[in-house]
């Protein structure tokens, strides 16, 4: 059913069938929404695409609110974790989304659209019939044009039936002093652990026990720079931090923007990016000018901060020197492709890792670890683990390139050991890198909390090494756990003196 906008002829739009819903009390049907402007949104959980949706529907719900006009997400998940409804209502509170959403696991309701790509995007007028679809991101004009002109026309025509509205899953959460950390970072040399308190849009600075001794950012939803007790961040992920321990950068997610903290003034500072979402795959300019796309990690290594540019697929660099920003690794062509860094290619970077000499990238979509020699010229490189295919993954143990992942998210390197927080497996995988053999090192596989001798870990995003520490953001669990290395001793922190988040 791929329809343009303004297309002659009247399609009538599929049922839902019989499906579970969330943030919503009722099941739909195109009958009770009969009178509405409705917009589908084809998502899935994992996909960065899918997530630039999110600020255009959330343009939109407000722009249109107390009118007939619904937007409806419709989850067909790519990654058997993104199949469980418990799973999407956690990706549904850690991305604010305000309206219904149907679980649409077996891609019924995706095949009877016709629906080929993730995201994409439908508008069904208050009749029933479908005006046009659209796949992929920057169609926001376009589909607020349409709206306007339905609600304008069955005004005229008196088709229009009320406002609706629904309960959200967020009304019945029970949040913490953690909302889904994303990344952490340990800082043993000054006995301190940085955490991207992401659903709260702050960082927090703690000792190694969790006592919270400095809190950046107001919790609130900005681009504001300033004092710690100004700034304002947007979902914060990745975090790095310098050499004399004095400037913490923080990859300002939804923002599309880098920041500086100044650890000693207590300041912030954007360096890189605008706000606004790049669209482009190559990147040579001042920072402050220059457009970034979801910078999800970061890695130091002397004056160049790599960027883990997970919204185009590519390695960037800010170089601290001459506070530029160039694209470094990748076409932006999302797939994986060894060889030379300007020929390679690849799917969601969301991790990095770095001994100085290499790179080691956690790249999700592919569910793989990359690595990137620094050292060379061509900076070649090089699948480490798993099977670089975009619909190839799952949990398996052993060499390198047969191993499987599951969306990995995190990497952190413990001498000859590279740990990856395996995300949507639930795990804490070990990649020997002498023989390029993976292993389980922690958790269950199950998203429960489980006790401290069999630890349950809930798509863990973020793990960070310090001294024989290996210290996890439990994302979806909110919360850090220390697990002793080699020991696998593991300590809950309690993370106190946090100020609350209105």
């Amino acid at each position: 059913m791929s329809i343009a906008f303004g297309q002659a002829g009247r399609v009538r739009a599929p049922d839902f069938g019989d499906v579970k819903w969330l943030n919503t009390e009722q099941p739909l049907t195109l009958e009770s929404l009969r009178g509405q402007v409705v917009l589908l949104d084809f998502w899935t959980y994992c996909c960065i695409n899918c997530m630039h949706i999110f600020p255009d529907l959330k343009h939109l719900e407000s722009k249109y609110r107390g009118q007939p006009f619904v937007v409806i997400g419709v989850h067909s998940g790519k990654f058997s974790q993104e199949k469980d409804p418990e799973n999407i209502r956690q990706a549904i509170l850690r991305h604010n989304i305000e309206h219904p959403v149907a679980v649409d696991s077996d891609y019924k309701i995706w095949n009877a659209y016709a629906v080929r790509a993730w995201p994409t995007l439908v508008v069904i007028d208050p009749e029933g019939y479908v005006v046009g679809a659209v796949a992929g991101e920057g169609h926001r004009e376009t589909i607020d044009r349409t709206i306007g002109k339905l609600l304008a026309e069955h005004k005229r025509k008196g088709t229009l039936g009320e406002p609706m509205k629904f309960r959200m899953e967020r009304e019945s959460f029970k949040g913490g002093v953690l909302e889904f950390p994303g990344k952490i970072l340990a800082d043993p040399k000054n006995s301190r652990l940085f955490i991207s308190d992401t659903n709260h849009h702050r960082v927090l600075i703690t000792d190694l026990e969790g006592n919270v001794t400095d809190t950046i950012g107001t919790g609130q939803i900005g681009l504001i720079d300033g004092s710690f007790d100004q700034a304002r961040f947007h979902q914060p992920q990745g975090l790095a931090l310098s050499a004399d321990g004095k400037t913490l950068w923080v990859a300002d997610t939804e923002n599309h923007a880098l920041r500086a903290v100044n650890l000693e003034k207590k300041t912030v500072m954007r360096i890189a990016g605008t706000g606004k979402q790049s669209y482009s795959r190559n990147a040579n300019g001042p920072g402050r000018t220059t457009l970034l796309s979801s910078p999800w990690d970061l890695a130091l290594v002397g004056d160049r901060l790599y960027i883990a540019i997970a919204g185009m697929h590519q390695i960037w660099l800010y170089d601290l020197a001459s506070k530029k920003v160039v694209d470094y690794a990748g076409t932006g062509h999302e797939a994986g492709i060894d060889g030379p860094r300007a020929k390679a290619a690849f799917a969601q970077p969301s991790g990095l890792a770095t001994d100085g000499k290499r790179l080691y990238v956690a790249d999700a979509e592919i569910s793989s670890i990359r690595t990137i020699d620094l050292a060379s010229k061509d900076g070649v490189v090089t699948t480490l683990a798993g099977s670089a295919g975009l619909f190839d993954f799952g949990n398996q143990d052993g060499p390198g390139r047969q191993a499987r992942f599951q969306h990995p998210l995190g990497v952190a390197l413990h001498g000859r050991t590279l740990f990856v927080a395996d995300t949507f497996n639930h795990l804490i995988r070990a990649i020997d890198l002498d023989t390029g053999q993976v292993s389980t090192w922690l958790g269950t596989g199950r998203p429960e909390k489980g006790t401290v001798e069999a630890i349950g870990l809930f798509e863990p995003g973020g793990i960070s090494v310090g001294g024989d520490t290996l210290y996890i953001a439990d994302t979806n669990n909110h919360r850090v756990l220390a697990v002793g290395i080699p020991s696998k001793k593991v300590r809950v922190l309690e993370i106190s003196g946090a100020p609350n988040v209105e």
